[in-house]
């Protein structure tokens, strides 16, 4: 009897562990889920790269206007104008990002500070110019491949095959810091819009570089070093 007794009970106990097991698995599921669909915060990489990344494109949209109203080259003012199109559209859904989340448009932490620590210049880097974080004197935000005020005047200045010559060197420095900036986001995130949005940046910049480098070379020009 008394082995009958015990045999019996031993059935009632795993039911009630494996159910307990089955609610911790949903329960780790859940928090997982929760975790990567969280609304981004202030101090968030996302918020961090909408902010600076949307600042960085309004300088490559000023740099192209520039460009397209100063040539005579089609192909090269077909060029400043896909860059005004596209990233005056994409800082408008950094802009809708940012109000979705509930956050202001600019934050009080330094520009690139999201990217601390992460291969990024984490708010002490700089433009271009040098390789790893080096400072364009003048430049007016520390965050990669931004031109100096200087530069932008001497672009503004210049005429015909030498300010062609220089947007293009820039441009193609501007978009390093671009898909710098875009791969740094893609090791902090996967929020799904955000990476997705990162991934266009880092590809559709990639393709741009390497057409802005067959421009220089027709003109028988040079890329600036690499920052990347």
């Amino acid at each position: 009897m008394e082995t009958a007794v015990h045999d019996g009970a031993k059935p009632k106990r795993r039911p009630a562990l494996g159910a307990l097991l089955g609610c911790l698995l949903v329960a780790a599921v859940l928090l997982l889920v929760m975790g990567r669909t969280a609304t981004p915060t202030d101090a968030s990489p996302e918020a961090g790269f909408a902010r600076d990344m949307s600042v960085h494109h309004a300088q490559a949209v000023e740099m192209s206007f520039i460009a397209r109203d100063g040539s005579r080259d089609e192909a090269l003012r077909r060029l400043a104008y896909d860059i005004i199109v596209t990233q005056t559209a994409q800082r408008g859904i950094f802009t809708g990002w940012l109000q979705q989340w509930g956050l202001n448009q600019s934050g009080e932490r330094p520009a690139m500070a999201w990217m601390a620590g992460h291969g990024g210049h984490g708010g002490t880097g700089g433009g271009g110019g040098g390789g790893g974080g080096a400072v364009t004197p003048g430049a007016p935000a520390t965050m990669p491949g931004m031109a100096s005020q200087d530069e932008l005047t001497r672009l503004r200045a210049a005429t015909g095959k030498d300010q062609e010559v220089l947007f293009l060197q820039l441009m193609i420095r501007h978009h390093e810091g671009g898909v710098q900036m875009g791969r740094g986001l893609l090791k902090l995130s996967d929020r799904d819009e955000v990476a997705t949005m990162a991934r266009h940046i880092v590809n559709g910049q990639t393709g741009e570089i390497e057409l802005m480098t067959d421009m220089l070379r027709q003109r028988g020009a040079q890329r600036l070093p690499s920052i990347l």
